[in-house]
Order: C-alpha cells, then sequence, then structure tokens
C-alpha cells in the first residue's frame, strides 16, 4: 500500500479575486498619475522643446559649384584683302618735269527720251441737217386769208427736231412773228417737210435745226 499524499488545501475563490483588483488599480493609478503629469505646464514645454527639436531639417549639403571651362580663344575673320591701286603711267623723257597722265572720266549715260503720248483722236465734225435741198420738193406754208385782209406780215423762226431718218420729229416756234395765225401755219407747212439728216462721218445722226419762215405781202 503506498504511502499516503499530502493533503494540500485549495485556495479560496475571495482570495483570487482580491488580487486580481489589486492589479488593476496598481494599473489605474498608474495611468492616473501619468495624465496628471502630462496636464503640468513644466512637463508640456519640456515635450513640445523636444517636439519641435525632433522635427527640425537636418542642415542641407552645400551645392557642387559648377565646374570652370578654360576659355576658348576668340577666332577673328581674316581681314578683307584690298586690291593694290591702278598703277599710273608716268611720263620720264625730261627729267626735270613729271607728267601724270589721267584717264579721261567715262561720259554720262545718254538720257532715255520720254515716251510721246499718243494723240487724241481728232473728233469727227457733225454737218448740219438741210431743208432748202431743191430735190426735197417742199411746200411754202399758206398765207392766211385772215393775216392778207389784215396785212399781217413778219417772219417766225421754227425750231425743229430731225430724225436720222430725215423726218421732223418736233417742231416748236423758236421765235414768234408777232401773229399767231402765221405762226401756226408756218408750223403746219414744216411739219410736213422733209429734211436732209445731219451727218457725224459717214452716220445719219438725230440734231435740232432752225428753220425761218418769212411771210411777206409782196412776194407771196
Amino acid at each position: 500500500m503506498s504511502p499516503a499524499e499530502p493533503y494540500t488545501p485549495a485556495k479560496p475563490l475571495s482570495r483570487r479575486a482580491a488580487c486580481f483588483a489589486l492589479v488593476v488599480a496598481a494599473h489605474a493609478g498608474l495611468f492616473w498619475a501619468l495624465v496628471d503629469l502630462a496636464r503640468r505646464p513644466a512637463v508640456r514645454q519640456a515635450a513640445e522643446a523636444l517636439l519641435v527639436r525632433l522635427i527640425e531639417p537636418a542642415p542641407s549639403a552645400p551645392e557642387p559649384k559648377p565646374a570652370v571651362r578654360p576659355r576658348m580663344p576668340e577666332l577673328r575673320a581674316p581681314l578683307p584683302l584690298v586690291p593694290p591701286p591702278p598703277a599710273i603711267a608716268v611720263a620720264t623723257e625730261n627729267p626735270a618735269a613729271i607728267t601724270v597722265a589721267v584717264a579721261p572720266p567715262a561720259p554720262p549715260p545718254a538720257p532715255v527720251p520720254a515716251p510721246v503720248p499718243a494723240a487724241p483722236p481728232t473728233p469727227v465734225a457733225l454737218v448740219a441737217a438741210r431743208f432748202d435741198a431743191d430735190y426735197l420738193s417742199n411746200p411754202k406754208p399758206v398765207y392766211p386769208v385772215g393775216s392778207r385782209r389784215l396785212g399781217e406780215e413778219g417772219t417766225v423762226v421754227l425750231r425743229v427736231k430731225v430724225s436720222p431718218g430725215g423726218a421732223p420729229v418736233h417742231v416748236e416756234i423758236k421765235r414768234s412773228c408777232g401773229f399767231a395765225r402765221l405762226d401756226e401755219a408756218a408750223r403746219v407747212a414744216v411739219a410736213q417737210w422733209r429734211f436732209v439728216p445731219a451727218r457725224r462721218g459717214d452716220e445719219a445722226v438725230e440734231s435740232w435745226v432752225s428753220v425761218p419762215i418769212v411771210f411777206s405781202l409782196q412776194t407771196s
């Protein structure tokens, strides 16, 4: 029969709980002491100074100076070659007198004649219209009976517009003789006449012509 084991009494549960509470209280007291210490002004200033010193940038290394390149000698352009002056002929027949022959200057260029402007075309003269040609056979105006009875006489000047075909296009009284019957008789007669049209060169053109009509009792 084995010998009997010694009896070890179990720790009570209340003792374990007391140990755990003691450990928690110690940690809480340490945390509260740290918080109180951080609130003090002296400790805060020391911490801020330490933080500023820690974040100060490290001094930068000096920048390397650029290497100085050796200066190259300047290249100068060669001077232009100046041609020697022309030789001057010197007459040496007489040693006492030296004659220098100088070439005469070149004659100036001949002036260029200015262009002659073209002459303007000569205007073609206008040949006036005619009414006195024999082949026209224009009848004389009829002398009004009332004018004969009253002895009315005078010269009527008519202004007639003649077409290129020779017909009177428009007849108007340019100067009256003083009697309306004679003026009207002259106008009616000339309105039935034929004319030689005016011409400019070989072309017949329209023009105005003055026609005098004489009323006289002695020649009628």
